[in-house]
């Protein structure tokens, strides 16, 4: 995880995430890099077709938002002691995007050269990062999305869970952490009875997690009220979770729109760091 990309909106809280970003290049030397963001604003005509409207923004006030963005960015890293540099340089570093104000397509695209994109956790009251964003990175990038709490994490390596419900997208957001969980103190491997899909079962993950000197557990917790995502955020609190791992948007994304699932429930109410990839 050398290589860390942190979109920057002009918003009230983004301190979490970078703060988030600095723990993360610490662990493993990384380079930072910000860009700054802003959402697109589409209309919806009646029959359902959105289409892009001009912006609301004119250039100047793009530039005054996109430098608003910067001095943020790189007035937290240098006051937490993160020098400037270019990628390959001995870590940890920063380095920001030139390309002025980026929307959220832009966050999928440039995203996919980068090993994972920190966002804060989506909220949607203002001041908070926008779940379009992190969607976007989700989706887009091929990549995984590290989603930081409101108050930002002291390690990553105590405790690891991982949520398996034997999904492909589960599958990912394994291989992706395959660098934090060979730091991990401890890795266990959450199932829940009756939640999943078929696949190997988390003693068989585990098994082949040691087989990478990775000393993993296999658990198996009861969810009676059938509420997967309340119930993983309670099991990893009892374990002492400092980061959690999931695959992101098992059900699909207009499914849990309008019923809830256990991903759209962690996003609106971790309070760890969360490690997602589809």
């Amino acid at each position: 995880m050398k290589n860390i990309l942190i979109p920057v909106e002009d918003h009230g809280v983004v301190e979490p995430a970078l703060e988030t970003a600095i723990l993360l290049a610490r662990t493993f030397g990384s380079y930072i890099e910000g860009m700054a963001v802003t959402s697109e604003y589409p209309v919806v005509l009646p029959v359902d077709i959105a289409i892009g409207v001009p912006s609301p923004y004119t250039p100047e006030s793009r530039a005054d938002i996109a430098k608003a963005c910067r001095e943020r960015f790189e007035g937290l890293m240098l006051s937490k002691g993160i020098p400037r540099g270019a990628q390959g340089a001995p870590g940890p570093t920063f380095g920001w995007r030139q390309d002025g104000l980026m929307d959220d397509a832009d966050v999928g695209s440039y995203g996919r050269i980068f090993d994972i994109t920190v966002l804060g956790r989506p909220d949607s009251s203002d001041g908070q990062t926008r779940l379009a964003t992190v969607e976007a990175a989700l989706f887009e990038t091929g990549r995984p999305v590290l989603i930081a709490p409101p108050k930002a994490p002291r390690s990553f390596d105590q405790t690891a869970v991982i949520a398996w419900n034997r999904s492909t997208e589960t599958a990912r957001a394994v291989a992706a952490s395959m660098p934090l969980l060979a730091k991990a103190q401890r890795v266990v491997v959450l199932e829940l009875e009756d939640w999943g899909t078929t696949g190997p079962s988390g003693a068989d993950l585990a098994r082949a997690l040691r087989n990478h000197d990775i000393a993993a557990e296999a658990i198996t917790a009861t969810d009676p009220q059938n509420k997967p995502g309340e119930t993983i955020l309670t099991e990893a609190a009892a374990l002492g979770c400092d980061l959690l791992i999931k695959g992101a948007y098992t059900q699909s994304r207009l499914r849990q729109m309008f019923f809830g699932g256990a991903t759209s429930h962690i996003l609106a109410s971790a309070t760890i760091p969360v490690l997602l990839a589809h």
